[in-house]
């Protein structure tokens, strides 16, 4: 089971993980062992709330196919278990990332003293520089 947050779970059976060898520099055990994880998660068959499953499909988002399925591929640790935890932790961070509402952006403008204080500040700048130039005797 993986808690995405109160009350809403996944549980394992919606998630299908398969191993395989992983790619990479490693030797022996990355050739022989089927060490990396492939984790597969069908957004639209599971038991997820309608409002995460509708986030989920609206995210842009390259692990995430155009039948809505999410494919993790998780092979940055020796062993299977830990793989497999990482792929698991990583669905569950998409998950909730995608269910955090942005506040919304209220547009505001400038201070007069705010834009007073920026046009000093190049003003002493310009000044700065324009002593640096040639000096005429």
């Amino acid at each position: 089971m993986l808690q995405i947050a109160d009350g809403v779970l996944i549980t394992a059976d919606e998630i299908e993980l398969s191993y395989i060898r992983a790619q990479g520099a490693g030797g022996q055990n990355v050739n022989k062992v089927s060490s990396a994880v492939h984790l597969r998660f069908d957004i639209q068959a599971s038991s997820l709330p309608p409002f995460y499953k509708e986030r989920l499909m609206a995210l842009r988002d390259a692990r995430i196919t155009q039948d809505g399925v999410i494919v993790l591929k998780a092979q940055r640790f020796r062993t299977q278990e830990k793989n497999r935890d990482d792929a698991l932790l990583r669905l569950q961070e998409l998950i909730q990332k995608a269910t955090v509402v942005q506040k919304h952006r209220k547009a505001t403008r400038p201070t007069l003293a705010s834009k007073k204080r920026r046009v000093e500040g190049k003003k002493k700048r310009a000044q700065v520089k324009n002593l640096r130039g040639r000096i005429d005797h």
